[in-house]
């Protein structure tokens, strides 16, 4: 197995002190894959990273200071090779956005394209979106949070892997400013009964397009060329925006 963090692994001895013993028992929604970073990715790293990447440490980021601005700023957590945060991020210069990824070679892709498109507003993680929300994401600081096609433990045995826990959905509402949308989308039907479900039981949010109603596909979300292949063989995709609300 490789070590798909840039930083010290979370078990290593620099950063097992600063973690609760909670950590070591928590269910991870991802497994770490081999996988070899190519060339041009490593380059990617090697060139980008000391500018666009960013280290987990028990620090809060300010966000105005990092980016140089004032402005929204969006998260997306697994953000895979990085076409669709790259897109977006190309589309809304005006936004801010920070992608977390735990596969190194994703890391490296996304690096990659953001050298060659000259793209300033995003920045990256390395780390387990669960550790990085914890300890440098402020409380109340996000226009949005974007998870677009997790993992989804489709074995029974597995479904408690899922990233989409009710845990999880406070963790996420407790980052979002007061009117920010949690935005998630799968092509598993019944994961998305999962999330529909958890989420229309979460405290602090409201379904943008009514009680137990799936959203179409917003023109923000980029469609991907997997998700095209998909409709053309007839598989679902369901999109929810839960917005973040005072009750």
């Amino acid at each position: 197995m490789i070590e798909d963090s840039l930083n010290p692994p979370l078990g290593s001895d620099e950063s097992s002190e600063k973690q609760p013993p909670i950590e070591k028992r928590r269910i991870k929604s991802f497994v770490l894959r081999q996988g070899r970073l190519s060339q041009a990715q490593q380059a990617a790293i090697d060139s980008f990273w000391p500018k666009f990447g960013l280290t987990l440490k028990p620090e809060l980021l300010d966000l105005n200071a990092e980016f140089g601005r004032e402005t929204d700023t969006i998260v997306e957590i697994g953000f895979g090779m990085g076409q669709s945060l790259c897109a977006m991020a190309e589309a809304n210069p005006d936004k801010n956005y920070i992608g977390i990824e735990v596969h190194r070679p994703g890391v490296g892709a996304i690096l990659k394209v953001i050298g060659e498109k000259g793209l300033t507003n995003i920045r990256v993680f390395n780390d387990d979106a669960i550790e990085v929300l914890a300890q440098r994401i402020p409380k109340n600081s996000l226009a949005a949070v974007y998870l677009f096609f997790p993992d989804p433990w489709h074995k029974t045995k597995h479904k408690k892997r899922r990233i989409l826990q009710e845990t999880f959905a406070k963790t996420i509402a407790s980052h979002l400013k007061e009117g920010g949308h949690f935005h998630m989308a799968t092509d598993w039907e019944d994961y998305a009964e999962q999330m529909m479900q958890v989420m229309t039981g979460a405290e602090d949010y409201q379904n943008i397009s009514g009680k137990g109603e799936f959203t179409p596909r917003p023109d923000y979300r980029p469609l991907t060329k997997f998700e095209q292949r998909g409709h053309k063989l007839g598989h679902g995709v369901w999109d929810l925006i839960f917005e973040k609300v005072t009750n």
